[in-house]
Formats: C-alpha cells, structure tokens, sequence
C-alpha cells in the first residue's frame, strides 16, 4: 500500500471509527443501561455491571481501530492495573486514553464536566458513575470517597490532553485525591509515536505514518513520605514531583522505538520523592 493510500484510508479510518463510537454510545445509553438499571436495584451492583460493559466495550472499540489499521499498540504491565483502592494516574497524550485504560480494567474515571452535556455519551458516564472535574473541591472529595469504598479510579493529572511540544503542567487534584484516600498510586505511561489524535488538532489530520502507541504500567510509588507533611504542603510536593518524574519518564521513552520497548528502565526520585521502577512483564504487542 502506498504512503498516500495508506494516509486516505487511515482518514476513512479515523472517521469511522468516530461515527462508531458515538452509534455505540447512543446505544448502551438508550437501549442496554435503561433496562439494567430497572432490573438491578443494588446502586453497587449496577455500577459494577455498567462498568464491566463500559470495560468490555472500550477493548473490543480499541481492537477494532487497531484491526482497522488505525494503529499498533503495545502494553506493559496490564496485571497491576484493577485493585480496590488503587488510583491510576496517566498522562494524557491522545484522545483514546480513557479508551485505552478502561479497556484495561473496569475503573470509575474522572472525565470532563462537558461529558455529562455530551448527547452521545452523557447517559455512559452517568450510569457508570463516573465522576465530573466541574468543581475541584467536589471531584476530590468524590474521588477520595470512591476510592475509600474500595473502588479502582483512573485520573489524568494534566487535566486535559497535552500540547504537543509543550511541557506537562500537572494539577495537584489527582496528588490531594491519592494523598487522601488511595490505596495505592499507580502510574500508567502513554506513547505515541508519532502523536495521534492530540490536543487542538482536527481528527482528519492523521499522522503521516501509522502511529505506535505504547502503554507501560509502572510500580507501585510509596505515598508514606508525604503522608506525615501538612496536606497542602504534601500535595504540592507530591504533585511537583510526579510532573518532574513523568517529564524524564516520557522523555526516556522517546529516546526507544517499538523494536526497543522490551528494554528496562529504571528511575528513581528524589529525596523527598517515592522509587519507581517500570517493568516488562504482560508484555502484549500487537
């Protein structure tokens, strides 16, 4: 296939798969979730179930862009994602993200306060109870409540997607929300190669070449150090920190291309920061 054919039909691709995903959404909020939540009375049991088909939707949505030749993909470390208590924290560099890490695992997310007005995809979020960054006092004390009650959350520090070439700029929500209440805080690292789908730039302005996304799950990092600080002191910290720490992570990443991606590498954090140490078990490439 030449290189112009194969940009038209990642186009056609691209486009396709936008119109899919909003048919698909219609559908679970209109006719699959309405029946469901009047069956199942349980607030619990409902959201677990709603979640579970959120899960196992996003995956096989993800699988079809990627057979469609949208993409290849790799993800590192898939078995760590889906504990009680556990906050996934990932940067943000494309529009299928959330796609990505709920295909992983059955989390509850926060998700833009437009979501919620969004036709297509309002009655998704509502009833898989995920949680609104309209207000940062709320979502924090929502998200800590979540996770107190042993849910699995997913949060974007940035906040948004990142400006390709800009430097990451974390807010100290998701820092405050793991300081609080998480369990664990567990850090998900997101590659494009080249940059799919980012901020500011129209769906139909594919990348020149399929691009490779790589999804590596890191270590656990220990919140102890910062637990014992004066809360807005601690968040501050911790927030400065994991900026600091995703910005040589992904830094390092550029540095491989997809034939590297097995190699280790290891960094560590400063004085006042935990360890981390990025793995290659569940390796699956694709």
């Amino acid at each position: 296939m030449g290189r112009m054919t194969s940009y038209v039909w990642r186009v056609i691709v691209t486009g396709l798969c936008f119109a899919v995903f909003g048919v698909g959404a219609l559908v679970l909020g209109l006719l699959v979730f309405p029946p469901l939540l009047l069956v199942v009375r349980d607030e619990a049991s409902r959201r677990r179930r709603v979640r579970a088909i959120v899960h196992h939707s996003f995956w096989s949505f993800f699988r079809f862009m990627h057979r469609m030749g949208g993409f290849t993909f790799e993800i590192v470390g898939r078995e760590r994602l889906g504990r009680p208590g556990q906050l996934i924290i990932a940067n943000h560099p494309t529009l299928i993200d959330v796609v990505m890490i709920i295909g992983l695992t059955p989390a509850g997310c926060v998700v833009k306060e437009a979501l919620f007005r969004n036709p297509f995809v309002r009655r998704v979020v509502q009833a898989a109870g995920y949680i609104s960054n309209d207000s940062t006092g709320a979502m924090i004390e929502r998200a800590a409540a979540a996770l107190r009650g042993g849910d699995t959350l997913v949060m974007f520090p940035e906040g948004t997607r990142t400006r390709p070439g800009e430097p990451l700029a974390f807010h100290r929500g998701a820092a405050s929300v793991a300081l609080q209440a998480a369990t664990v805080l567990t850090p998900v690292y997101i590659t494009s190669d080249p940059v799919f789908l980012p901020k500011h730039r129209p769906w139909y302005r594919v990348p020149p070449t399929r691009p490779h996304l790589v999804l590596r799950v890191g270590e656990d990092l220990d919140l102890e150090p910062y637990r014992g600080l004066p809360p807005p002191r601690a968040s501050r910290l911790l927030n400065d920190w994991l900026q600091e720490h995703y910005t040589r992570a992904l830094g390092m990443a550029a540095r491989y291309n997809p034939a590297q991606n097995a190699a280790c590498s290891r960094t560590t954090g400063t004085t006042e920061g935990p360890r981390l140490a990025t793995t290659d078990r569940g390796v699956t490439t694709s």
